[in-house]
């Protein structure tokens, strides 16, 4: 089940807070982790057992860490047991068809393919789950003894399918003594709501451009409308994975629950090190914390540095995917942030701002071409046409087409991905006297709000495009 659907705005989540907020305190989390469950079990329930297992395993290695604390030898065993159990799973369920491919391709040999589908959100929990084991040994978070405790925050629906990556130090106080207000509940509705828009009504509806363009003929199609098909795949991508992280964050608030910021208005970025600052945050402080320093962060020699950036951005791309567009994605971000910090920031900062934007911006869609088609001939191909090279012209009648429907739409998506509006809203004018902004904070917002979601459930019910992107995570 995905957030963005009337089943679960109207029936499923009315129903959860229901049963939630007139349980006793004592049995809050048994109930959220039951909610939790049939939430992921709607749609595979066979996989609510490996989340079990999951936390289980965190949940025995966490009080093992506790037990062995004074013989750090067998502590750091315990977290290495910890470390390739969780990443043993996931690479058995999202890697084992990708490693089988590529060993029959290889070897000449013929080994079937496990096609098993991927269990939803296994990225996620299962970075979750070893930020757990990692912390408790850290001593920066302290061990959980309720299992039932360890397993909320394990299977915690909100963040559960698509994010952000939560971990274990940042919600270990909210998991038995967090505290559900009237604000921070009204708080959470808005950036539900502000969520869901991003999602049905910007994503989508930008999703439908990229889609026509994709399932064009790339022979056929011009410079001008591959650069538009790939700067809606943008737009596309950001407001998708924006839109549900600002969900998740507001259906978390409504628990209670303070996750962190996710998205920080990336297409604003100066730089792709700054990109990937504002960008999929979560992920990016994970790699940092738990493998860039480990391995010597930046404080060692540059070389070591800059095979340290190689790492982590080989294993952010597959992180992203079993297929091999996502290693080079990973990889083509790790050569250009190494070449940043060789010293081409330096030249960056004494530039123009609109050519270092204009820097970012062309880096960043010849990226996307690396992420969206799994095929690299295909991505390619799209990067030839992209560029004038498969000889059908600069622009066409289709491209005025595109144009014309979808230029009111570019142009409001281009202003939400800045920080424009956020600023007139928490600044809404100085010369405002204090009786026009109650009425513009009484009346004008949350007439916005109602106006969002009415027009997203209107969007919703005659939907048939309403895709969700992270599926593969």
């Amino acid at each position: 089940m995905v957030f963005s659907s009337l089943t679960f705005i109207y029936i499923c989540l009315p129903l959860t807070l229901c049963i939630y907020f007139l349980s006793p305190l004592k049995i809050k989390n048994i109930v959220l982790l039951a909610i939790s469950l049939i939430f992921y079990a709607w749609g595979e329930p066979v996989y609510i057992l490996l989340m079990i297992f999951s936390s289980i395993v965190d949940y025995s290695h966490g009080l093992l860490i506790e037990r062995f604390r004074e013989n750090d030898r067998k502590a750091r065993l315990v977290v290495l047991s910890s470390v390739v159990i969780n990443l043993g799973l996931l690479s058995f369920f999202k890697y084992g068809d990708f490693f089988i491919v590529n060993i029959n391709y290889i070897f000449g040999t013929s080994f079937k393919l496990l096609n098993l589908p991927l269990p939803i959100g296994i990225s996620f929990y299962t970075f979750q789950t070893m930020s757990y084991t990692i912390d408790v040994y850290r001593k920066e978070a302290p061990v959980q003894k309720s299992p039932i405790a360890l397993a909320t925050y394990v299977t915690l629906f909100p963040q559960l399918i698509a994010g952000p990556i939560v971990r274990y130090q940042t919600v270990v106080e909210q998991i038995n003594n967090r505290k559900e207000t009237i604000d921070k509940f009204a708080e959470g509705v808005r950036r539900f709501i502000i969520g869901l828009g991003k999602k049905v009504l910007l994503a989508n509806n930008i999703g439908l451009l990229w889609s026509q363009i994709q399932n064009t003929d790339i022979s056929d199609l011009t410079v001008s409308t591959a650069w538009l098909g790939i700067i809606a795949f943008g737009f596309q991508i950001y407001f998708d994975f924006s839109g549900y992280s600002d969900m998740a964050i507001g259906l978390g608030k409504m628990f209670g629950f303070d996750f962190l910021e996710n998205f920080d208005y990336p297409y604003i970025s100066e730089s792709i090190t700054e990109f990937w600052r504002r960008w999929h945050m979560s992920l990016g402080t994970w790699f940092r914390d738990y493998v860039y320093i480990p391995l010597g962060g930046s404080k060692v020699n540059k070389l070591n540095t800059y095979r340290n950036v190689i790492i982590i951005w080989f294993l952010t791309g597959l992180w992203h995917g079993s297929s091999w567009n996502f290693v080079i994605w990973g990889l083509y971000f790790g050569l250009i942030i190494t070449i940043e910090k060789a010293g081409l920031l330096k030249i960056l900062e004494n530039l123009w701002k609109p050519i270092r934007h204009c820097y970012v911006v062309f880096l960043l869609l010849i990226s996307w071409v690396l992420f969206v088609f799994d095929d690299f001939g295909v991505g390619l191909s799209y990067l030839k046409a992209m560029f004038g090279l498969n000889n059908s012209g600069f622009f066409d009648t289709q491209f005025l087409f595109y144009i014309y429907n979808y230029g009111i739409l570019l142009i409001i998506l281009i202003i939400v991905s800045t920080p424009f509006i956020k600023n007139k809203h928490e600044k809404p004018g100085n010369n405002l006297n204090k009786r026009h902004r109650a009425f513009y904070e009484g009346l004008m917002m949350p007439l916005i709000y109602f106006s969002i979601l009415f027009l997203a459930t209107a969007y919703l019910v005659d939907a048939t495009y309403n895709p969700f992107l992270y599926f593969r995570f």
